[in-house]
């Protein structure tokens, strides 16, 4: 596990260093145009991130000095703050308080990392370094995504958070699937991941589940790049976004179907 937490915090500061290049290059202009996520403009996606590194580093903080869980109303006032700031003061903000998040689990040693429970006030008991450090992860991935996108619809997920974060997919899928758009039919499709190489079963029946093997018999097989799977279960889909190397086979379904299953959180 302490291997899993260096690998997250690896790829923490290698996103964070990548985005702050972004963001110093962005303009007034840029900052209010729409995102990736369609109802923020660029500035309101790095509020987001700013407060959240600042909600992520205090329970952090109160669990390395043996706190409790914060009062209730502690992200409400970090959320409040940022909602307040301009476009420009998002932006001023986000690198430093995203830092001090990252410069923070870096400095945890070894045996912090692997004995540490945090208590993120969301989840029904602590959880460990790796955990915690996951969660960020999977945000800022998919949300330095949705600022990149606004400049470069080719844009694709950090290459180095794409590993961590394929695992953790499985717990999430049954609660971000929806399989209404099918029209009772249950299918089973082969999942076929490039970049690193992954091959497993997804089940669309009453719920959407990951088997650990693909079926014998698929009803339709799935090709696309690993980064382009954590985006289609994320809502993070649309053909202008997707790589021409995705590719989906059979007569059973076709690729705008499974994207209705995945509407986005």
């Amino acid at each position: 596990m302490t291997d899993r937490a260096d690998q997250i915090i690896e790829a923490l500061r290698s996103g964070h260093d990548q985005l702050s290049e972004v963001v110093r290059g962005l303009g007034p202009e840029d900052l209010t145009r729409t995102s990736g996520a369609s109802e923020w403009d660029v500035s309101q996606v790095l509020s987001h991130m700013g407060s959240g590194a600042e909600i992520a580093l205090a329970a952090l903080d109160r669990a390395l000095s043996g706190g409790g869980p914060a009062d209730s109303d502690f992200n409400k006032s970090v959320w409040a703050r940022w909602d307040a700031m301009s476009p420009a003061e998002r932006a001023e903000g986000f690198g430093p308080a995203n830092e001090a998040l990252v410069s923070r689990y870096e400095a945890l040693d070894a045996e912090t990392r692997k004995e540490l429970r945090i208590d993120l006030g969301f989840l029904p008991a602590p959880v460990d370094v790796a955990t915690a450090a996951g969660l960020r992860l999977s945000e800022f991935t998919l949300h330095t995504w949705d600022v990149e996108v606004t400049f470069d619809p080719a844009a694709a997920l950090a290459s180095a958070a794409v590993g961590p974060l394929l695992d953790p997919v499985g717990m999430l899928i049954g609660f971000v699937g929806r399989t209404d758009a099918l029209d009772g039919r249950h299918l089973r499709l082969a999942i076929r991941l490039t970049a690193p190489d992954r091959s497993f079963g997804l089940d669309l029946g009453d719920a959407v589940a990951i088997i650990d093997e693909e079926p014998a018999v698929p009803d339709a097989v799935l090709a696309a790049p690993a980064e382009w799977w954590l985006r289609l279960v994320a809502g993070r889909h649309a053909p202008e976004h997707t790589p021409g190397d995705v590719s989906l086979t059979g007569d059973a379904l076709t690729l705008d179907e499974l994207r209705l299953v995945f509407p986005g959180y």
